[in-house]
Formats: C-alpha cells, sequence, structure tokens
C-alpha cells in the first residue's frame, strides 16, 4: 500500500500538529464541561481527549524521526486506553448501571491484557513514510483489537441510541467524532494506517462542531 497521498513529511507534521492542537483544545473544554456540569461523561470524553492529543503527539514526534521501542509501546497503549475512556463516556449515556459497571470492569481488563502483550513482545520499527505503519507482533495485534473493536461497537450502538431518544443535533456532532476519533484507532490494527491520521482529524473537526 503507497502511503505516499498524504504528500510526505511536510503534510504528515501539518496534519498531525493541527490535529493536535485542536484536540488539546478540545480536551480543555471538555474538562471544562465537566467541571460546570458535573456529567461524568464529560469526565471520561475529556480524559479521552487528553490520552488523544498524547497519541497524537506522539505520531508528531514518529514524524520528526524520533522513534525508539518505548516511544512505540506507549502509543499502542495510549490508542488502547483512549478508545476505552471514550467508550466509557458513552456508557454513562446508558440508564443500566450494570451494564455500566460490566464494561468498566471489562476495559480494566482489556488493558491489564494489552499492556502484558506490549511488554512482553518486541514491536520493532513500524514507521514508513513518517507514519506508523508495519505489522505488529500477532499477541498486540489480538490485544489491542479486543479493546479497540470492543469499544467501537459500544460507541456506535450508544450514539445511535441516544440520538433516537434525544434528537439533540449538537450531542449527535460530540458522539460521531468521539466515534470516528475511536475507529480511528482501529484503523492501524486493520492495516489502513494512513486513513488513520485523516480519521483523527475528521473526528476532532466533528468534535468542534458539536462543541461550538
Amino acid at each position: 500500500m503507497q502511503l505516499d497521498f498524504l504528500g510526505g513529511q511536510a503534510a504528515v507534521l501539518a496534519v498531525t500538529t493541527i490535529t493536535f492542537l485542536l484536540s488539546v483544545i478540545l480536551a480543555l473544554v471538555l474538562t471544562r464541561k465537566y467541571i460546570s456540569r458535573k456529567q461524568p461523561q464529560y469526565l471520561y470524553w475529556s480524559l479521552g481527549l487528553w490520552f488523544f492529543a498524547i497519541g497524537v503527539f506522539l505520531e508528531v514526534l514518529f514524524a520528526y524521526g524520533i522513534y525508539s521501542e518505548l516511544l512505540i509501546d506507549a502509543y499502542l497503549l495510549v490508542v488502547v486506553v483512549l478508545v476505552e475512556l471514550l467508550a466509557i463516556g458513552s456508557m454513562e449515556l446508558v440508564k443500566k448501571r450494570s451494564w455500566r459497571q460490566a464494561y468498566f470492569a471489562f476495559s480494566i481488563l482489556a488493558t491489564i491484557f494489552a499492556t502484558y502483550t506490549l511488554a512482553t513482545s518486541y514491536v520493532g520499527n513500524v514507521i514508513v513514510n513518517y507514519i506508523v505503519y508495519g505489522n505488529l507482533p500477532i499477541m498486540v495485534v489480538v490485544s489491542s483489537s479486543i479493546a479497540t473493536f470492543a469499544a467501537a461497537l459500544v460507541l456506535v450502538g450508544v450514539a445511535a441510541k441516544s440520538y433516537m431518544a434525544t434528537r439533540n443535533r449538537k450531542m449527535l456532532f460530540i458522539i460521531a467524532g468521539v466515534v470516528i476519533v475511536s475507529i480511528a484507532g482501529t484503523l492501524y490494527i486493520v492495516q489502513f494506517p494512513a486513513f488513520l491520521y485523516i480519521a483523527e482529524f475528521v473526528g476532532i473537526l466533528l468534535l468542534w462542531l458539536g462543541l461550538l
């Protein structure tokens, strides 16, 4: 798969830098929303956006040529944690407490599993044309997929149900942005790494539409 349609290092740096700045601002906005409204979904969504910002910052470092095994391990774990936090935030819109508790427990176990596989596997250099590409160890793929695909299913399901119940257009943009940002994390796993960067940018723009 050719990855040059992004236009090389300059374009990758531009996209990742802009996405990073927008994600930091949005994380601050969501944090303030939680402080003012005390609604738990904004707490988890803001935490997810902070982790998202960390992940994009690591992508900026990779585009600059700064790379190590520790950094790529941190990046892959951040992807898992951020989608789980966003999904936990969306689960707060579900009325059944037992469902919320069950997914929270699942997320903890999935994170422990992902951490273990990353600690016991050697990822190596997976940067191609300034973006994260390359094949991951099979156990890392398995552990990451369990977390990210489950989170994506939760987000899509809750998004559809919430919009049908509220018809709140602003909430629709917010949830859609959260869904796309989360699904972006799965794009690397299924070998569409270049689209990961585009999905991250689109997701952030949708979140802006919902929060403005």
